[in-house]
């Protein structure tokens, strides 16, 4: 028996570390042949009350390369929120039109509510600044891909790890597999106490920087982030931060062999076009791991693989 079937993923924390390395798995075979007809006849509902362009047309397309048929809104201005519907009556209807339904919402915690009122299984593709738990697999099976391994990897998270939903769901995934962190971010843009304290929980080591060269000879995975201006409330704060990293080609000189740079993705100029050319550079192949990882998750909660 499928032990993910019909089972919500709204933190990363809700698959245990044996369950997420299943999802991994399955992405490889997804690799391999990534255009099969398992979910002909289901109906997946993404519903983004917040801008997205990789995490939805990622979900879009491994869902219609499964055979899937793809309902929903890219932005809450064209769903009848807009005329003041609540969450729990969209999606309890959504849950009527639909056998699993993708959600992004920009308010903390609102993927478990509508995980908790939802007939069928909610996949959270972000709440705020909370968790990103699709993205935190795609991200493991790219650490995987390229490193060999999860077990014991240096990896360098760089710029805001205070609001950066990948970020927080990836450490609390490392921490099952005994990283060492290290955190690159003005004093403003922190990792938050909480998800430090789950470090210390788990006697692993972070260590926290503040220039991004502190970091460069020694890391396996370099996590670049983008500072987001959507998280301030005050754009005088984001002024101060916005530019406070940017990774250059000419920086990697004395990095190690098996460097990767990865990107959740959009970029603004965090990582510099020239770092594009060079075999370092992970972000846009990490985009593509996605789609295969999404068509495991997808399969695994509806029960058919």
């Amino acid at each position: 028996m499928n032990p993910l079937k019909n089972r919500s993923l709204v933190s990363i924390s809700d698959f245990n570390r044996e369950e997420q390395i299943s999802i991994l798995d399955m992405a490889e075979d997804f690799e391999k042949n990534p255009n099969q007809d398992l979910l002909k006849g289901y109906i997946v509902a993404t519903l983004f009350f917040e801008p997205s362009t990789r995490t939805r047309l990622s979900f879009d397309s491994a869902a219609s390369r499964l055979g899937a048929r793809v309902i929903g809104f890219s932005e809450s201005s064209s769903s009848s929120v807009s005329k003041g519907e609540t969450l729990k009556d969209t999606i309890l209807t959504v849950s009527n039109y639909s056998d699993i339904i993708v959600m992004r919402h920009p308010k903390e915690g609102s993927a478990r509510y509508a995980s908790e009122v939802s007939p069928v299984p909610i996949v959270n593709a972000g709440d705020g600044a909370n968790q990103h738990p699709t993205q935190c697999l795609l991200d493991l099976y790219s650490i995987r891909k390229t490193q060999g391994r999860l077990e014991e990897i240096n990896i360098a998270f760089v710029g805001d790890l205070k609001y950066g939903r990948t970020v927080h769901s990836l450490v609390i995934a490392l921490c099952n597999h005994r990283a060492t962190f290290h955190l690159v971010s003005p004093p403003a843009l922190q990792l938050p106490e909480s998800i430090k304290w789950l470090i210390q929980s788990n006697h692993l080591t972070y260590k926290e920087y503040e220039e991004l060269d502190q970091v460069l000879s020694f890391a396996d995975v370099i996590y670049m982030t983008r500072v987001q201006q959507e998280r301030f409330a005050d754009p005088i704060e984001y002024e101060k931060v916005k530019n406070a990293y940017v990774l250059k080609s000419d920086m990697l000189g004395s990095t190690r062999a098996n460097l990767k740079i990865m990107h959740p993705l959009p970029r603004v100029n965090e990582i510099s076009q020239d770092v594009d050319e060079t075999e370092k550079a992970y972000y846009f192949q990490q985009a593509l791991n996605g789609v295969y990882v999404r068509q495991a998750i997808l399969t695994s909660i509806l029960g058919v693989k």
